[in-house]
């Protein structure tokens, strides 16, 4: 059906025509795993860099080889990984194994949310409409503004003196 080209006359053709590009459109994406069963992605945030694979499991977390409440010790942290599970419903269904580098605690915790969030989309594509609608698969691009010369930092200027 994608091959055919229609010409319209008049504007009610164009409501059989966007039915026809609906019904090609709505096919459903295939959940992408590999052979132990398990779905990857990648999470950014700042500067971090977050590798996330998700099986399904006990909803044990494990981040750089260590448990969650050890590399994450502060709750808020942990709640930010938690989060993608808790909109979709599936709290304590899946393990959680992830590698991530770079930038601080805070950004580490965003890129893990972030690789949780696209791993569950590529385990269960179905998910996305509500993954969506929570802000899960977009990418917090913000980052450090970098310090400029004759500034004391990004943007403040040091301070003035009259005499």
């Amino acid at each position: 059906m994608a091959d055919e080209t229609q010409t319209l006359s008049d504007l009610s053709d164009l409501g059989e025509a966007a039915g026809v590009v609906a019904e090609a459109v709505t096919e459903v994406a295939e959940p992408k795993r590999d052979a132990q069963g398990r779905s990857y992605a990648t999470g950014k945030r700042k500067d971090a860099v977050a590798r996330v694979w998700i099986k399904p499991g006990s909803g044990k977390v494990t981040v750089n080889g260590r448990d969650q409440t050890v590399y994450f010790a502060r709750p808020v942290l942990r709640m930010i990984l938690d989060q993608p599970f808790v909109v979709v419903e599936r709290t304590g269904q899946f393990d959680v194994v992830c590698t991530v580098k770079g930038g601080g605690l805070s950004g580490q915790a965003g890129a893990v949310r972030h690789g949780i969030s696209k791993a569950l989309l590529a385990y269960e594509p179905g998910l996305r409409p509500v993954l969506k609608r929570g802000g899960f698969l977009t990418r917090d691009s913000r980052v450090v503004e970098r310090k400029k010369y004759g500034r004391a930092k990004a943007r403040r200027s040091f301070q003035f003196s009259k005499r």
